[in-house]
């Protein structure tokens, strides 16, 4: 473990950077479950509950809200709008609780509430669905996205899938307009993302040899299902995707190519865009969870794009390299010896890792989830602008397993000396481990299981590929220095993102960090530039989260000694979900402090 995590100025500005969510949680003695502060508390989760159940069914259908599993959202600007009302009364109420009446769960719940409250009213003033796809799409991912994780157990599932069918060309529309609003104020992706989207909306209305992805789910109905009710179900659904989905999947793909793609500029970046200076602080706050400014999050990447890059040498003298870095990376890249000859071996090399995480996690863990999760290849529709690999959320409910997805596309760009990382961040004891607890966390409220705080996800993602190195995952010198590219990877994301988006850089400019400091294949560093380029902020989550999470370690481990247990430190972190990173400081805080009185 690097005991030299915490380096330069703007390190320490980080640590200091959030404090207001943290003192608002300071231990006070405990409060009566029935004051009449907490019972106002109550009744604000309750509401915001069904509040969330309502504006968000994809959360609440793998919830296993039945209706909600026949809903879309509403993505358009006027649905926007209307949750503002609502939204400012939940924050109007919890502004007049008085936490110092509360206990510290509750005071935490509070906290928490607010702050994911106030975040979105802070976002729909922004109004960013004005960015209305990214360089792997628009809503037509959404769907292909929900047809992958749906399974029609029964007639109702059946139906309900139907009625989301029916619901997508509004869906459609929705982000024709949000598209459209965004050409009309100005705030336009770059020529490269929409030529990126427009590959993807031209597979969309070319369907492959596996047939059309929406159709998917009706390719194998349960017995239960008389056969006749199976043809007309399937006859439906059909209808539905050759007619009005398959109209406007045309009419998306027209307007990108036609309208949009004309007035694109080449430069990238929000910083050139009307009003995206402010946008782009916001995304970095929401993303990191913190006050931090790109500026800052910008230095702290270039501190560690140094500290890996010292690193990466040792582990490339390790190997028995005797030439110089540039020569190492070249030698990585392409020497046949680290590449998968078939789509096959990639996806089986991926299970073994996977296996080998699963036998090491009792000795890091004292509580798992019950849900399990497959190893399963990128669908090949939208292998091509897809990421290396990813996960997606299962839902016991509806009886689907958390997904470890792998491209298994360009072998000659999937170096298997990565893939050990990719696999622990992926599936255990990353996002399989850590999303699975929180959507099992039954004592916590609904909004908790279901909260989507970057920094702690994907920093727990990166965390996890550190672990990977406790777990004896990282087997030679070359795997061991393809873990540091990674963690390189999200130390230059800190540096490109906030160089694209607020310093005004070209894609060269950003690409540099990746070609020149990690072993990257050109095809992934492509792929990724343009994710970036294409969703602002969300690529400085991940090295924010894993440092603060590496700080919260070391302390536990400086001040509790010979009594520091990792299991229970790391269900401390985990089994009750989620935090942003300055709750999370004071939480784990707690724990500190409980366990020395033990």
């Amino acid at each position: 473990m690097d005991k030299q995590l915490l380096i330069g100025a703007a390190l320490a500005a980080f640590m200091t950077a959030t404090p207001a969510l943290a003192e608002s949680v300071p231990p006070r003695p405990a409060a009566t479950a029935t004051s009449p502060d907490a019972a106002a508390l109550a009744g604000v989760l309750s509401d915001y509950e069904a509040y969330l159940r309502r504006v968000d069914p994809i959360s609440s259908g793998m919830d296993g809200d039945r209706d909600a599993l026949s809903r879309l959202p509403d993505p358009s600007r006027a649905g926007d709008l209307t949750r503002q009302a609502p939204l400012q009364a939940l924050l109007t109420r919890l502004d007049a609780i008085n936490p110092a009446a509360l206990d510290a769960v509750q005071r935490l719940n509070h906290a928490f509430s607010r702050y994911l409250i106030a975040r979105e009213l802070e976002r729909i003033a922004l109004d960013p669905s004005r960015l209305a796809f990214d360089s792997e799409g628009g809503p037509g991912q959404t769907l292909s996205y929900l047809a992958s994780s749906i399974r029609i157990a029964n007639r109702a599932d059946a139906d309900a899938w139907l009625a989301r069918l029916e619901a997508a060309p509004a869906y459609y529309d929705a982000g024709v307009a949000n598209a459209r609003r965004g050409l009309s104020t100005g705030l336009i992706q770059a020529r490269s993302v929409v030529d990126s989207a427009l590959g993807q909306a031209q597979r969309d209305v070319t369907p492959g040899p596996d047939g059309d992805v929406l159709m998917q789910p009706f390719a194998a109905l349960p017995a239960n299902i008389p056969a006749t009710d199976q043809d007309a179900l399937r006859a439906r659904a059909k209808a539905l995707v050759d007619g009005p989905i398959t109209a406007r999947r045309q009419a998306w793909l027209a307007m990108l190519r036609d309208d949009y793609l004309p007035k694109a500029p080449t430069e990238p970046g929000l910083t050139h865009r009307p009003g995206g200076r402010d946008l782009y602080a916001f995304m970095v706050r929401s993303d990191t969870t913190s006050d931090l400014t790109p500026d800052q999050v910008h230095q702290i990447g270039l501190e560690e794009v140094a500290r890996i890059r010292a690193r990466m040498q040792d582990e490339m003298r390790a190997a028995g390299w005797t030439g110089d870095f540039a020569g190492f990376l070249h030698f990585l890249r392409t020497d046949p010896q680290f590449y998968a000859t078939s789509r096959e071996q990639l996806l089986e090399k991926a299970s073994e890792i996977a296996k080998r995480a699963d036998d090491g996690l009792p000795a890091l863990f004292g509580t798992l989830p019950r849900l399990p999760y497959g190893v399963r290849p990128v669908p090949r529709e939208i292998e091509d602008s897809y990421t290396t690999g990813r996960y997606n959320p299962g839902s016991m409910q509806n009886g689907v397993a958390g997904g470890y997805i792998v491209n298994t596309s360009k072998l000659d760009q999937r170096p298997l000396y990565e893939l050990p990382a990719l696999t622990v961040h992926e599936a255990v004891p990353g996002h399989h481990l850590q999303i699975a607890l929180q959507q099992e966390a039954a004592d916590q409220p609904y909004y908790r299981r279901g909260a989507d705080v970057t920094a702690f996800t994907e920093g727990w993602g990166l965390y996890s590929e550190f672990l990977g190195e406790e777990m004896g995952i990282y087997r030679t010198p070359y795997e061991r220095f393809g873990r540091l590219s990674y963690e390189m990877w999200r130390a230059c994301r800190l540096v490109a993102d906030t160089g694209l988006h607020w310093m005004g850089w070209t894609t060269e400019q950003a690409r540099a960090c990746f070609r020149d400091n990690s072993a990257l294949a050109p095809h992934n560093i492509e792929t990724e530039l343009q994710r970036y380029i294409g969703w602002p902020g969300q690529a400085t989550a991940y090295k924010i989260g894993e440092i603060r999470l590496r700080q919260i370690r070391q302390k536990a481990e400086r001040e509790l000694g010979d009594r520091f247990d990792v299991r229970t430190f790391h269900d401390a972190l985990l089994v009750d979900g989620p935090l942003p990173l300055d709750l999370l400081d004071a939480r784990m805080d707690r724990w500190i402090a409980e366990q020395k009185a033990r």
